[in-house]
């Protein structure tokens, strides 16, 4: 591995930890109060992912035309500022909103620099470092971030602003490059011609709604697991329901651990195979009611789906750098996954508002058979979810070329 890599690792492990170690800290504070509803966490997360649809046509060029360490630098300054929103009781959908502005401005940066980091050989085990140094940090963000919001709310805050200042600080140390020449013209205009452009082979296909797939699987699952969790496995607050991910987390990291050896840039058809086993693993989980069978399905899911995503990152960011620039592809592949995460969060908050929230009011019911609704939908939906995963792996893979010489 190339030597600059490694401040980029550091800075975007602590980065991500603060994320998800914010993330934890609202559940915490939504867990606590009796007046938000269950609907508020998957809110939170549609606010989130809300930043990036929207600013996706300026991000790209953002990082593509000024030294992107420089760009990684304003981004966690951004998300620093959301976390003092927070500390200073502002409504968190709109202080969340304002850390996913930042997360949204960090990500084509983040992974555009790569391609000028390393080359076409070592761009998959340079995703693999990331994408496990990232599940690492989501994965004590979560945990870390959960007990000590459990401990002091004010304190897991104070402790994320830390990290983002320490993140930014780092990035100095990651080298300057140069920058594309800008394109003139409306950026909303150039970001329509770039989508037509990325989507004319069955590569660059594959890579961007390949993504959306994995993330919107990976959001989803997450926000049933908040209200699954509970009610199948008993747990009691946000620090077990961060412990539960954590077999998730983990499995991520070993999948991204293994694909460069299995799954070389030029046989990225390869990557639809733990794809498939993704969507059985979450339809096992459906059926799963005891807590260390679960904790075994999330890793099996989390090792599929690490596998999954680190080749189809590396493909988008070398098929970006040798057209729109690797900046604007992640930009794009931002875009398109972040609406489909957009969607199916919106699509699970309004059908647990209606068929979880309402009927429990309605009807009065006491708790044990609340419970038993919330169940039986958090079960239905996740064994829905595992067979649109595999249907959508066989859509999104056709007519993909067994490698990258095939016709």
């Amino acid at each position: 591995m190339n030597k600059r890599i490694y401040p980029l690792l550091i800075a975007q492990f602590l980065s991500a930890f603060a994320d998800n170690a914010i993330l934890f800290t609202v559940i915490a504070l939504v867990m606590q109060s009796v007046q938000l509803a269950t609907w508020y966490v998957p809110a939170l997360q549609s606010v989130f992912l809300i930043s990036f649809v929207i600013l996706a046509p300026w991000v790209g060029s953002l990082a593509d035309n000024y030294a992107k360490s420089q760009v990684l630098i304003i981004a966690n300054l951004v998300k620093a500022s959301g976390a003092g929103l927070l500390l200073l009781n502002f409504e968190p959908l709109i202080a969340y909103c304002v850390v996913g502005m930042g997360a949204a401005i960090y990500s084509p940066a983040k992974y555009g620099i790569l391609p000028e980091l390393t080359n076409h050989d070592a761009l998959v085990k340079a995703n693999s470092w990331i994408e496990g140094s990232t599940i690492l940090a989501i994965l004590l963000g979560m945990v870390i971030g959960a007990k000590v919001a459990d401990y002091s709310i004010q304190w897991a805050l104070i402790g994320t602003i830390v990290l983002f200042a320490s993140s930014a600080f780092l990035t100095l140390l990651i080298p300057t490059q140069a920058s594309r020449e800008k394109q003139a013209g409306s950026k909303l205009i150039l970001f329509s011609k770039q989508i037509g452009q990325f989507f004319i082979t069955s590569r660059s296909r594959f890579a961007i709604l390949g993504a959306s797939l994995f993330w919107v699987t990976a959001v989803t699952v997450r926000v049933i697991i908040i209200a699954w969790a509970p009610v199948v496995l008993m747990s009691q607050n946000a620090s077990e329901v961060a412990e539960l991910t954590l077999f998730l987390a983990i499995g991520i990291i070993i999948g991204s651990a293994l694909v460069p050896r299995m799954i070389p840039l030029d046989f990225l058809a390869r990557a639809r195979i733990p794809a498939y086993f993704m969507g059985l693993f979450i339809m096992l989980l459906s059926f799963t009611e005891t807590l260390w069978p679960a904790r075994a399905t999330l890793f099996a899911i989390g090792t599929a789906g690490g596998m999954f995503i680190v080749p189809i990152n590396a493909a988008l960011q070398e098929l970006g750098q040798e057209s729109i620039g690797s900046g604007c592809a992640v930009a794009l592949q931002g875009f398109f996954q972040n609406v489909a995460m957009l969607i199916a969060v919106a699509t699970y908050t309004f059908t647990a508002s209606i068929l979880v929230d309402d009927v429990i009011s309605v009807e009065k019911l006491d708790t044990l058979a609340a419970n038993l609704v919330t169940r039986t939908f958090t079960s239905n939906t996740l064994l829905f979810l595992g067979a649109f995963v595999l249907l959508a792996t066989f859509l999104v893979s056709l007519r993909l070329p067994d490698n990258n010489t095939s016709t």
